[in-house]
């Protein structure tokens, strides 16, 4: 993108989307913030960014948001499986009637193309192991077919309407900004948090499900990436964005128990509905159509993740 390029980052005040809104304002884009400030943080902010409060449900705040706007990275959803298999209307309202205003308004006002934020879920752990692309899909929570069916829309679009889409199916997430005091918290910020304030660590499960956990900084790289790539390949694919590598969350605890100079004594509780068992992606693609590699190990995540979460104490 060219220097003063307009962009619009839905849900660009959460955990992943402020992050990718920092490197855009790094290279002197012209970022506009939509977000309903449910679950992100109006801090989360770059102060550089344009913040305008709102639904990726509600037409009108889509439109306002994104007149002028020539790219969308579209990180707006309700993330949680739990979340989903508590309040699946909800769900669906946001990531899939959400996505389908999204791209509506981006085709009526003349963007250019949109990043789309999908997930690992959709392929519901039934997929072999390294999961390409290619794998059968069966969703296993509400949240996982919202973002089948929002990625189904980016396709249509693409096909039907010219508009340049890409999704970017992440695997695991983690990094600073994702906070332990989350409704819906995920493992890694929920572990180091009980760690670092000497309590037990809860498992779901016997602890060795293991998932293909991706750094924030190289899922930012990720969205940057496919935001320039060629259109007559990528548009309207679908890419795994993921380290590759399979960790259980006994190994996890171990790594940060080695940081920490610890112990952990886990507690070990019921397994979580929807959550699938085994997670580890074939990246192939996204090197070779996007040149996206992950740079991040897991030390090296977890690292960082400890050292934001206990200046944030």
């Amino acid at each position: 993108m060219q220097p003063g390029t307009r962009v619009l980052v839905t849900g660009g005040a959460g955990f992943i989307g402020s992050h990718l809104v920092d490197a855009l304002v790094a290279d002197d884009v012209d970022v506009v913030v939509l977000d309903d400030l449910e679950t992100g943080l109006r801090e989360n902010v770059h102060p550089a960014a344009r913040l305008a409060i709102g639904s990726v449900a509600d037409d009108s705040a889509v439109r306002d948001a994104m007149n002028g706007c020539e790219i969308v990275f579209h990180q707006a959803a309700h993330k949680a499986v739990l979340r989903s298999v508590e309040h699946p209307v909800a769900t669906d309202t946001v990531n899939t009637h959400g996505t389908l205003t999204v791209l509506q308004a981006a085709r009526d006002l003349g963007v250019r193309r949109v990043v789309h934020a999908s997930s690992s879920s959709v392929y519901g752990g039934a997929a072999p192991l390294p999961t390409a692309e290619s794998a059968p899909l069966r969703p296993r929570s509400p949240y996982a077919v919202s973002k089948l069916a929002a990625e189904e829309y980016c396709r249509v679009f693409a096909d039907l309407y010219g508009l340049e889409t890409v999704a970017l199916r992440y695997f695991n997430v983690y990094g600073p900004r994702q906070r332990p005091d989350a409704l819906y918290a995920a493992v890694i910020p929920l572990f180091i948090d009980a760690l670092l304030n000497e309590r037990e660590p809860v498992v779901h499960g016997d602890g060795l499900q293991s998932r293909d956990f991706t750094y924030v900084s190289d899922v930012v790289t990720a969205n940057l990436l496919a935001e320039r790539a060629d259109a007559a390949t990528t548009s309207g694919g679908v890419y795994n964005v993921a380290a590759g590598n399979e960790w259980t969350l006994l190994d996890v605890l171990r790594i940060l128990g080695e940081q920490l100079g610890l112990q952990p004594q886990p507690q070990f509780v019921d397994p979580r509905p929807g959550d699938v068992r085994h997670s580890r992606a074939d990246a192939s693609a996204a090197q070779r159509d996007l040149g996206f590699r992950a740079t991040v190990g897991l030390d090296a995540g977890l690292g960082r993740t400890v050292d934001w979460l206990r200046a944030l104490s």
